[in-house]
C-alpha cells in the first residue's frame, strides 16, 4: 500500500493558516491526478486544491476547519485500483492551481436550482472567508443568499449563484442592516511583523521625503535595447536594475544613507548590499544583492533572477535575506501611487517605488504627457540629515532621468569628456 500525504500549500505572504471552505469529494472516493478535490480559503486568495496523484482519498479535515499551511489534510492511496465502471473526470490542462476569486466570473456560473428573489426566504448563515469577501465587494446581504454549506454556512458558490440569479437593487443598498461581528486570531507571522513595525516606529526618528521621476528616458531605452539586451545577456532588462544602479551611485555620494547605528557608534559601509523584493510561492521575500555597486545592469538582473528562482523553488536561505545595507520596495506592482515605507532595521533608509502614471508636466515651457513615478525615501533622522536625504533622492532622480550618468558615477558625461 502506497499512501501520499497531501499538505496545504501557502496562498501568499503572512498567511500561516487557511480554512477548508468545501470538499469537492467525499471520504473514500476515487480521485484522478489534478482533479480539484477542495477549495481552501484565506483572507487574500482561494486555492483549488488538486489531487497530486490518482487513488482512494481519506479526508483528515472537515468543511470549515482552520488548518496550518503545510498541514496534512488528506491521504491518497495511490496503490488502489480505479473502481470498475468509473469514468475519469475531464481535467482541463489550463486550469490553474491558484486562482483569486473574481466577481466578474459570476456570469459564467450556472444559477442555483432555487433562484434568489424578493419573495423567497433564505437561511442566514455565517459566510466563509471567500464568500464574505465577494459579498462585501458587491454589497450582497447574507439574508439574500441561500446557504448550502455545512451547518447553514454560506459558501462562495452560494454567493456567485445568487448574483447570477439576480438580486434587486433595493436588496443591495447599504451593508445589509445587520449588527454582526466576527473575530479572527492573528497568525504568528502577522504578530511578529506587527511587533517589529511598532518597534521601528518607537526606536527610530523616521521621516519620509518624496520626489517624482520622469520614466520616459528609461522606458525609451528599454524599448530600444530590450531585445538585443535579452539576446546578448540572456536576461530581460527591467526597471529594478536601473533603480538599483542609481541607488548604489547615490549611496556612494551620501554614505550616511548606507550606514547604521550600533549603540553610540555609526557603522559606515564601503559597499552596497541592496535588499530587493521578489515573489515566491510563500509570499514576498527580500533577498540581498551583494556588492551591487560593482555590478553592471546585466549582472544585477541576473542576480535578481537567480534569487527569484531560489525563492520560487523554496531553496532560499536566511543568509540570502540578511545583512543588507539598504532596501528597495516596489509598491507600484500592487497599484500604489504614494506611500511611506518603513525602515528595515538595522538599516537606516529604504526607497519606495510606486506605479507609473501618465501625468501632464511642463517640459521646456510646454505641457506634455509623461510617464511619472513618485518615489519616497524613509530615513532615520538620527544619523541622516534632511539635506542628505533630499540630496540622495534628487541624485537618484537625476540618474534615472539621465541613464547615461550611471556610467560616469552620476556625473554629466559631457563634463567628464571635457575633464571638468
Amino acid at each position: 500500500m502506497s499512501v501520499l500525504e497531501m499538505k496545504v500549500p501557502s496562498p501568499g505572504e503572512s498567511i500561516s493558516e487557511v480554512e477548508i471552505a468545501t470538499w469537492l469529494v467525499s471520504d473514500g472516493d476515487y480521485v484522478e491526478k489534478d482533479q480539484a478535490i477542495a477549495e481552501v480559503d484565506s483572507d487574500k486568495a482561494t486555492l483549488e486544491l488538486p489531487a497530486e496523484q490518482s487513488g482512494i482519498i481519506t479526508l483528515k479535515a472537515a468543511d470549515g476547519d482552520v488548518v496550518k499551511v503545510g498541514q496534512v489534510v488528506c491521504l491518497i492511496d495511490t496503490s488502489a485500483p480505479r473502481p470498475e465502471g468509473s469514468v475519469a473526470p475531464a481535467i482541463k490542462e489550463e486550469t490553474p492551481v491558484v486562482e483569486a476569486p473574481k466577481a466578474v466570473e459570476a456570469k459564467t456560473v450556472a444559477p442555483s436550482p432555487n433562484p434568489v428573489n424578493e419573495k423567497t426566504s433564505y437561511a442566514s448563515g455565517t459566510p466563509s472567508i471567500a464568500a464574505a469577501k465577494i459579498m462585501a465587494e458587491n454589497n450582497v446581504p447574507a439574508n439574500k443568499v441561500a446557504a448550502s454549506g455545512k451547518d447553514g454556512r454560506i459558501t462562495k458558490q452560494d454567493v456567485i449563484a445568487a448574483m447570477s440569479a439576480g438580486i434587486s437593487a433595493d436588496a443591495v443598498q447599504g451593508w445589509g442592516g445587520t449588527r454582526e461581528q466576527s473575530r479572527e486570531k492573528m497568525s504568528m507571522l502577522r504578530r511578529k511583523i506587527a511587533e517589529r513595525l511598532v518597534s521601528v516606529k518607537n526606536e527610530t526618528a523616521m521621516l519620509t521625503t518624496f520626489n517624482e521621476v520622469d520614466m520616459k528616458p528609461i522606458m525609451d531605452l528599454r524599448a530600444k535595447y530590450k531585445d538585443s539586451f535579452a539576446k546578448f545577456h540572456e536576461v530581460n532588462l527591467g526597471f529594478m536594475s536601473f533603480f538599483t544602479k542609481a541607488v548604489t551611485e547615490a549611496l556612494n555620494i551620501f554614505p550616511a544613507v548606507n550606514a547604521q547605528i550600533d549603540g553610540n557608534e555609526v557603522i559606515y559601509h564601503k559597499y552596497a548590499d541592496v535588499g530587493i523584493a521578489v515573489s515566491s510561492p510563500k509570499g514576498l521575500m527580500v533577498p540581498v544583492v551583494r556588492n551591487a555597486e560593482q555590478m553592471t545592469l546585466a549582472e544585477i538582473e541576473k542576480e535578481i533572477k537567480r534569487l527569484a528562482i531560489k525563492a520560487r523553488d523554496g531553496k532560499i536561505t536566511p543568509d540570502d535575506m540578511t545583512g543588507g545595507t539598504f532596501t528597495i520596495t516596489n509598491g507600484g506592482v500592487f497599484g500604489s501611487m504614494l506611500s511611506t515605507p518603513i525602515i528595515n532595521p538595522p538599516q537606516s533608509a529604504i526607497l519606495g517605488m510606486h506605479n507609473i502614471v501618465e501625468r501632464p508636466v511642463a517640459i521646456n515651457g510646454k505641457v506634455e504627457i509623461r510617464p511619472i513615478m513618485y518615489v519616497a525615501l524613509s530615513y532615520d533622522h538620527r544619523i541622516i540629515d534632511g539635506k542628505e536625504s533630499v540630496g540622495f533622492l534628487v541624485k537618484v532622480k537625476e540618474m534615472l532621468e539621465n541613464p547615461e550618468r550611471m556610467i560616469f558615477g552620476g556625473k554629466d558625461p559631457l563634463a567628464v569628456l571635457l575633464g571638468l
